[in-house]
């Protein structure tokens, strides 16, 4: 996924000036050291050394390794021709920065995609004893684009055989053109699709998406379509992942569709949506009327999911930021994060299945044990803890009733989380810090909760983001800001005419990753 249509002004691609290079794998420098400790940089998030970065493509597991490729434009701080760039890590807290991955070339920027491991060389690409990595994305072509055409965009692939530490691109690409000249037809997903014994690209075609299949991941064929009447169609449909989690507590399993939307998204412009189904391994269906939202904050967008894994996981990273004011936010040298990498489950809630996205089990590591405390607040009083590593910091607690966060520092910039008994919740980051850099940073997040009783809550803060689970992942809020100083305390306040209960409260430092 890319967005080529707001920065049109790019021009065309000089093929010169994108030609390979030599880059090393060598540890992170002084310099970059420093710019990792640099004001609202995050410090357990990944995040690239420099440049801009969107969404995360490519994810895929191999060997005991994380790949986190992403967009990537390693010439400047604003979307530019795409690359993408290249990430490892070996328990996705700790990330290592590799040589960037693909480089754009005569048929265009490197759009989003995804990879696989084709263990049993069905591309015969490899061999049986090494076989490849195989990466398909979409191909943008700005001539064409700028020629008015409507076939710009088409899919191509490219292979590892050394674990993707260097690539090739497939002699004979693309290898699923645009016949049928649909704009924004990109974003392939590959999966092995058990029920055909075939592969299976997902892809979205303007406001719907496409299934297509492949015996060798070459040669493909159209298979069927979904969404021209269902869900949100607020915007362009981008980023699509199609996967089968088994319903918590039961033997159940149901298929689960995401599906980005830009703009549209329940709090302006960008989001993810969900849809849960069933596939018959030709067309994916479901009986669902509401649109439900993976993350009902404002910075989470284009998430997919991890390839490679056993069955019974399905982990997925989110781009941390948003399409209405991305490439304006106050960075310097570097723009964007991506989000705690999170496990999906599926959870069957007041009769209602609900996807459930929370932090992965390894990011307790780096999290800082610390004592909790439970107290009463009468009608129109506070608490007031006084951390000064709360930027970096996990907070957690059970509720019995309405109650107030706010974050704040000596600087007068605060944040305030509010949440209602009756289910909602509202961020307000009008005093959060720095907020005119854009008149479309949205001052007031809201969120309106199923199932309507809040019964545990979790915040993880880090520098200028904050994410909200709720109930193990219930419901889950994102939320950038960009806050001059660090936070320093929290403020506990009960703004009920009744006492209400706080248990199990602590605060934790979390650990930076970048040392």
């Amino acid at each position: 996924m890319n967005k080529s249509y707001i920065f049109l002004f790019v021009g065309l691609f000089i093929l010169g000036s994108c030609k390979q290079q030599s880059s090393s794998t060598a540890d992170v420098t002084a310099e970059a050291l420093s710019d990792y400790q640099e004001v609202f940089r995050p410090q357990y998030h990944f995040t690239p050394e420099t440049k801009w970065m969107n969404d995360p493509n490519g994810l895929v597991y191999e060997n005991g390794v994380y790949h986190l490729f992403y967009q990537y434009y390693p010439d400047a701080i604003v979307w530019g021709p795409m690359h993408w760039g290249h990430a490892t890590s070996k328990d996705l807290v700790h990330w290592e920065h590799q040589p960037i991955a693909l480089f754009p070339d005569e048929l265009g920027y490197i759009f989003s995609g995804s990879a696989i491991v084709d263990s049993k060389n069905t591309s015969g690409l490899g061999t049986a004893e090494n076989p490849p990595l195989i990466a398909i994305y979409t191909y943008h072509d700005p001539k064409g684009e700028k020629q008015g055409r409507n076939d710009f965009q088409y899919q191509g692939l490219a292979y590892s055989l050394d674990h993707g530490v260097s690539w090739e691109k497939y002699e004979n690409n693309p290898i699923i053109p645009n016949t049928n000249s649909i704009r924004d037809f990109r974003d392939p997903k590959v999966f092995w699709n058990e029920q055909l014994s075939a592969w299976t690209v997902v892809l979205v075609a303007g406001d719907h998406m496409q299934l297509w299949k492949s015996s060798n991941l070459l040669d493909w064929e159209y298979m069927s379509d979904f969404g021209k009447d269902v869900g949100a169609h607020g915007g362009v449909w981008e980023c699509p992942d199609l996967f089968e989690l088994k319903v918590e507590g039961s033997d159940q399993t149901k298929w689960v569709l995401l599906i980005s939307i830009n703009p549209g998204a329940p709090n302006g412009g960008s989001g993810t949506q969900y849809f849960v189904g069933d596939f018959d391994g030709t067309s994916f269906t479901t009986d669902q009327k509401e649109s439900k939202w993976i993350d009902l904050g404002t910075d989470n967008y284009a998430g997919v999911t991890y390839n490679g894994l056993s069955d019974d996981k399905r982990l997925f990273i989110g781009w941390m930021s948003n399409w209405s004011y991305a490439q304006e936010t106050p960075t310097k040298k570097w723009r964007s994060a991506m989000t705690l990498p999170r496990q999906l489950g599926l959870k069957r809630v007041e009769e209602e299945l609900i996807l459930t996205s929370y932090p992965v089990e390894s990011i307790s590591s780096i999290v800082t044990s610390s004592d909790s405390n439970s107290f009463e607040l009468e009608s129109n009083s506070s608490k007031e803890f006084k951390q000064e590593e709360l930027s970096t910091s996990k907070v957690q607690f059970h509720i019995k009733g309405s109650v107030e966060l706010k974050l704040k520092n000596d600087g007068g910039e605060e944040l305030i989380l509010s949440i209602s008994d009756s289910g909602s919740i509202v961020i307000d980051r009008s005093k959060s810090g720095l907020v005119d850099f854009s008149e479309n940073f949205f001052a007031e997040i809201k969120a309106d909760f199923i199932p309507k009783e809040i019964n545990e809550v979790e915040l993880y803060v880090d520098a200028s983001s904050v994410e909200i689970f709720i109930n193990k992942g219930e419901r889950v809020m994102t939320a950038r800001m960009f806050n001059k100083a660090n936070y320093s305390s929290l403020e506990v306040l009960n703004t009920t005419d009744s006492t209400i209960e706080v248990m199990d409260f602590s605060i934790s430092t979390v650990k930076r990753i970048w040392d």
